[in-house]
């Protein structure tokens, strides 16, 4: 298929469009500003462009996590690169087979009700996050033993994820995970704990230092705060008069942070994308069309969109996959270059000239806004009718995974251990496959990376990679990467992420 020439029409329309949601963004909330500043050692005020999710721990998504992170501990932390580093395992000993680990805990933690963090409470944690949460699939056969109070050894069918499974594990009081409300407030064994009298749900949440957390000194301020601010022109100006210390910030006020001297953090890649989830046509009967879904992929100016919509501060990409990771394909050449007329042709040929209707989640704070009437534009070249679904309020998050909608639209963030992306985006039970339909070319290559050294396995990784495009799964559009703008007062170390979005409440220092 050849490459066509952006048209003037469409140059105009996409570039109207972003105008257009940068002056709505003026729009702004004065009370999601107010409160003390931040600076110094006592306190460190940090904005959020979305609520938080509840305090349900199988429910917190690691996109400005910090609220959860600040009030449960993990029985490891994951570095940039994915190894494991201690936290409530203070030692551990995994299989060389993958198939499990024995974690020594730390002596004398507790948590925010007084019970111990021993064994039995990683045992429930684990119980608890394989039955509840769009998530229950990572925990699925785990089996814990609890040889003593302070051993608790984890059995489980070969798997290469463990360690970031573990990371993932928010490990809360068996008693409160036995409650009948789980959002109200947390009870963990984080670095802080949640200061209820200073917190308004959807604005403000404050959080005072645990001075009994093991690492207390890893996180120097006696204070959190973090501030919900969904307009990014009042972001800006809470950054600019020092009402906040940091937030993340968009390509569309990049230049705005940088000549008012903020600092900037820039994170790895990010890939903007639809994730085409029901490639089977059980629910959008469209969609088990392979003409269709590379139809989808061949609407969308690629380039423009990078330049235009991403002020330049993304590039074009086929793939979903983070440069320099396993399954990333060095020079792979788009199969679905721009063309309209060649994308209607498919379209005819599928059967589906007249188009179909889909819905498609949104949620604020994703940096999703001036994605989706683009999406809404370019899709309709097509006749497919878009319909904007706006989720909110704490069962947001599981809503979006649901399967509910097996379009979702987001720019999500890539991991530097590839076998991750793999498991989330493309395995039957991964949480954003959100249709969870099986394929057996999928299903032969991941047996394989089970039990691959690495080189193979990067083999069968860019194998599962290049399938994947040839039956368009997704529809990525371009590689970016979140933006973290901050005091220049403040010290943030490199994000130590290892899903490269932010820099992690740690990393404040």
């Amino acid at each position: 298929m050849r490459r066509t020439t952006r048209s003037a029409a469409t140059a105009v329309t996409m570039t109207t469009a972003l105008a257009a949601l940068v002056a709505l963004s003026g729009c702004t909330d004065a009370s999601s500003t107010s409160g003390n500043a931040g600076g110094g050692k006592d306190t460190l005020t940090l904005g959020m462009t979305q609520d938080i999710q509840g305090w349900d721990p199988v429910n917190q998504p690691s996109y400005q996590g910090w609220g959860a992170a600040a009030v449960y501990e993990s029985p490891f932390r994951c570095d940039a690169l994915g190894k494991p580093q201690p936290a409530a395992a203070k030692t551990w000993t995994f299989k060389s087979d993958n198939t499990g680990v024995t974690m020594h805990l730390r002596p004398g933690m507790k948590f925010s009700d007084g019970t111990p963090v021993n064994s039995a409470a990683v045992k429930e944690a684990v119980k608890y996050a394989a039955t509840h949460g769009a998530s229950a699939a990572r925990f699925a056969g785990m089996q814990v033993s609890t040889p003593d109070d302070l051993t608790a050894v984890i059995s489980t069918k070969p798997n290469p994820l463990l360690t970031a499974r573990l990371c993932d594990l928010k490990l809360a009081s068996p008693k409160y995970l036995a409650s009948g409300n789980r959002n109200k407030a947390p009870v963990g064994s984080g670095p802080y704990t949640l200061d209820a009298s200073a917190t308004t749900g959807g604005s403000v949440y404050t959080f005072v230092k645990n001075d009994a957390y093991w690492d207390a000194k890893s996180f120097p301020y006696k204070k959190l705060v973090v501030k919900v601010i969904t307009s990014e022109t009042a972001t800006i100006n809470a950054l600019k008069t020092g009402q906040i210390d940091g937030s993340l910030i968009t390509q569309a006020t990049y230049s705005q942070a940088k000549s008012s001297g903020l600092k900037i953090q820039m994170q790895p890649s990010e890939v903007a994308r639809l994730l085409l989830t029901d490639h089977l046509g059980k629910k959008i009967p469209a969609l088990g069309n392979v003409d269709v879904r590379r139809a989808m992929n061949m609407v969308f100016d690629k380039d423009a969109m990078a330049k235009n919509l991403f002020r330049g501060l993304a590039t074009p990409t086929p793939q979903i996959f983070r440069p320099g990771s396993a399954a990333y394909i060095k020079d792979l050449k788009d199969p679905y270059p721009y063309d309209v007329e060649a994308a209607k042709a498919l379209m005819k040929k599928a059967g589906y000239a007249n188009g179909f209707s889909i819905e498609i989640p949104y949620l604020q704070g994703q940096n999703l806004d001036a994605l989706m009437p683009v999406v809404k534009q370019q899709l309709g070249l097509l006749n497919i009718k878009v319909k904007q679904v706006t989720l909110s309020g704490p069962n947001a998050i599981s809503e979006l995974l649901s399967g509910k909608y097996p379009i979702p639209m987001w720019v999500l963030g890539n991991y530097g251990e590839s076998r991750l992306d793999i498991a989330d985006y493309i395995l039957p039970d991964g949480i954003w496959n959100v249709m969870h339909q099986t394929d057996p070319t999928v299903a032969g290559l991941w047996k394989k990376i089970l039990t691959d050294d690495p080189q193979q396995s990067a083999k069968d990784q860019q194998a599962i990679n290049r399938y994947v495009v040839d039956q368009a799964w997704f529809v990525p559009m371009v590689s970016t990467g979140t933006i973290y703008a901050y005091n220049s007062k403040l010290k943030v170390r490199k994000s130590t992420d290892p899903s490269g979005l932010h820099p992690l409440l740690w990393d404040f220092q």
